[in-house]
């Protein structure tokens, strides 16, 4: 194998998700020195490797990650962080569902997880449109999550709006919009093409259980946008994001500020 023209036989370069994206990636969260949400964020690496049809060695239980992250973060001695996890199969293995996996995290040091960033400039991209399947809704590789954040980059946009082939909202490159209007807040459904979440399904639950407003799961058109009062942009990778601008139109924030700092103090 050559890279860069060189002759190189590193084994960090013979695997299938550098090769060929054959990998998925969650995240955990670290506050204040500890695992918040351990549970929900392993279920949904259990599921997206499943949805890949990955073997799942048994040593991959909840308590062998808390306690590699746990030893880690203390190595680090990082308070608060994003882990991120990739789990891969290797090239020079037989491809199938028996094909043992590997993985590789990172500590991605944050100033809170929970913290709520305000000011996020959003558009529409039409140009591409994401796919509805089974594997939409997990985190693997996407090409158009790569056009989508040049795009953004190049028109001075913090993310985009990308819609499904039907025309309706499915996600950002980054994550899942909460649309709030009255006392509703409604969120695209996973079969729109929306990422499965476990900080915004934490979120959500906290909001459904305390009454603080109607949770809605819809089909929603790219103009839906335009009516919302307030919009959240919820993302395991990036954060929580108070949306400000969409094209020509301003949002308010105050009442998801409200929902989001209740939230917070409930894992004090």
């Amino acid at each position: 194998m050559y890279i860069d023209g060189e002759k190189n036989t590193d084994k960090a370069f013979q695997n299938n998700a550098f090769l060929y994206g054959d990998a998925v990636k969650t995240h955990f969260f670290v506050r204040n020195s500890q695992l918040i949400m351990a549970e929900e964020c392993y279920f949904f690496l259990m599921a997206s490797m499943r949805k890949m049809r990955m073997n799942i060695p048994l040593s991959f239980t909840l308590e062998f990650f808390s306690e590699m992250f746990l030893k880690a973060i203390q190595e680090e001695n990082i308070s608060n962080a994003v882990i991120e996890l990739l789990a891969y199969r290797n090239r020079d293995e037989v491809l199938s569902a028996k094909t043992p996996v590997h993985f590789y995290f990172e500590l991605k040091p944050k100033e809170d997880v929970l913290k709520i960033t305000e000011k996020y400039n959003l558009d529409l991209i039409k140009e591409i449109s994401v796919n509805t399947n089974v594997l939409s809704n997990i985190k693997v590789h996407s090409p158009e999550n790569i056009y989508a954040e040049i795009y953004a980059k190049e028109n001075d946009l913090d993310d985009v709006i990308l819609l499904n082939p039907n025309k309706k909202i499915a996600r950002t490159i980054f994550g899942n919009l909460l649309l709030l209007e009255e006392n509703s807040i409604k969120i695209p459904k996973q079969t729109e093409g929306a990422y499965i979440s476990p900080l915004m399904e934490n979120f959500v639950t906290f909001v459904h259980k305390n009454n603080l407003a109607t949770i809605e799961e819809a089909e929603l058109s790219a103009f839906e946008s335009q009516k919302a009062e307030e919009i959240l942009m919820i993302s395991d990778e990036k954060g929580i994001f108070t949306v400000s601008k969409i094209r020509n139109k301003e949002f308010g924030n105050e009442r998801f500020k409200a929902m989001l700092d209740s939230w917070k103090n409930s894992f004090n």
